[in-house]
């Protein structure tokens, strides 16, 4: 399988995975974490691959998520739809399902 958003070589037992996407300074997507996922996992199986190096084309490493496409890029209920993915862990709270406007987290508070 070919990669859209990264690319991979391997040389001399190192595989070097670069993220592709120089034109946003390879902000992040939901397709670059899939390919990523994959990259790692053929990597794990290999027995020729000893290290691996994650870098970026072009000018930037990576910038962060991609927002052009809006909230799309943190709505995991639209990346649970494409990748076949549990929208949600059994008898999660609507605060703890992501895609909820409100924060499950809390803070110690000062004495």
């Amino acid at each position: 399988m070919g990669f859209e958003q990264i690319t991979t070589e391997v040389a001399d037992r190192v595989l070097t995975i670069t993220l592709n996407r120089p034109e946003r300074l390879n902000a992040w997507t939901a397709t670059m974490g899939r390919e990523l996922i994959e990259a790692f996992d053929r990597a794990d199986a290999d027995d020729e691959v000893g290290a691996v190096i994650v870098t970026g084309a072009g000018r930037g490493y990576c910038a962060g998520a991609d927002l052009g496409t809006g909230g799309e890029t943190f709505d995991y209920r639209a990346r649970a739809a494409a990748s076949s993915l549990p929208s949600a862990a059994p008898g999660a709270s609507p605060a703890t399902t992501a895609g909820s406007s409100r924060c499950a987290c809390s803070r110690p508070r000062s004495p």
